[in-house]
């Protein structure tokens, strides 16, 4: 009796040892990139900061076609000129296919 108690709690273990494992090594969603750049030093999500909100980002962008691509470039490039003359900051140590997860993010804040 002992023993198979101590297999079910074995088994409960390891179980729960391997889906903290998984967790741990899934890739970080685009908010979670988000949160560990700069970028919300400048946006925030619903209103407008030093450049336009997330949401505002995401309803001018709704439905263009290659939109993930263009403003992932724009992110690492920088600019000015889309939304007035205060320029956005190039970002180009940031991975290309992070920043394309981030913009991602952003756009699904449309309304």
């Amino acid at each position: 009796m002992l023993r198979s108690k101590n297999i079910g709690f074995t088994l409960v273990f390891v179980s729960l040892l391997a889906f903290s494992l998984q967790v741990q090594c899934q890739e970080p969603s685009g908010h979670d990139l988000m949160m560990k750049s700069d970028c919300m030093t400048c946006h925030k999500v619903d209103m407008k900061l030093v450049g336009p909100s997330f949401q505002e980002i995401a309803a001018k962008y709704k439905g263009q076609a290659d939109v993930v691509d263009k403003l992932t470039e724009k992110v690492i490039q920088g600019g000015t000129g889309n939304w007035g003359q205060i320029p956005m900051m190039p970002h180009p140590a940031l991975a290309k296919e992070e920043v394309k997860k981030m913009v991602e993010w952003i756009l699904s804040q449309a309304k």
